[in-house]
């Protein structure tokens, strides 16, 4: 294959992977033919080593920025394991409308213990 014909194709590469957002093949389709050639391998195998690169490299690009996403540091994480869990409760200011509703005041007429008046959706 002649320089020309060889830059034309890599052109051609390049402009397929950007349009089919192949940035790992792209990116190392210089590199991986050239390793195939020197190693011998048959154009089937060149493709599973230029996709599976590709999927690897697609699997840890989402795999980090799904930990940006989730704001898992590594500081956060030692962090988040070491202090105590804290139990979740109602804001203090739901409560207070809660024993201030007109359903508790209704219901206690009619015998509930303290237990359900506390409980409005009950």
């Amino acid at each position: 294959m002649s320089t020309r014909s060889a830059q034309a194709a890599q052109a051609a590469i390049g402009a397929a992977a950007r349009e089919l957002r192949l940035p790992t093949i792209r990116a190392q389709a210089s590199r991986l033919p050239e390793i195939a050639v020197r190693e011998r391998q048959s154009y089937l195998v060149f493709l599973a080593e230029l996709l599976a690169a590709e999927v690897d490299d697609r699997a840890e690009r989402r795999r980090a920025r799904r930990i940006t996403e989730a704001k898992l540091h590594s500081r956060d994480r030692t962090q988040a394991s070491s202090e105590p869990r804290q139990l979740l409760r109602p804001p203090t200011t739901a409560v207070s409308r809660w024993g201030q509703s007109s359903w508790l005041q209704t219901s206690g007429a009619r015998g509930l213990d303290e237990t359900q008046k506390c409980l409005p959706w009950w």
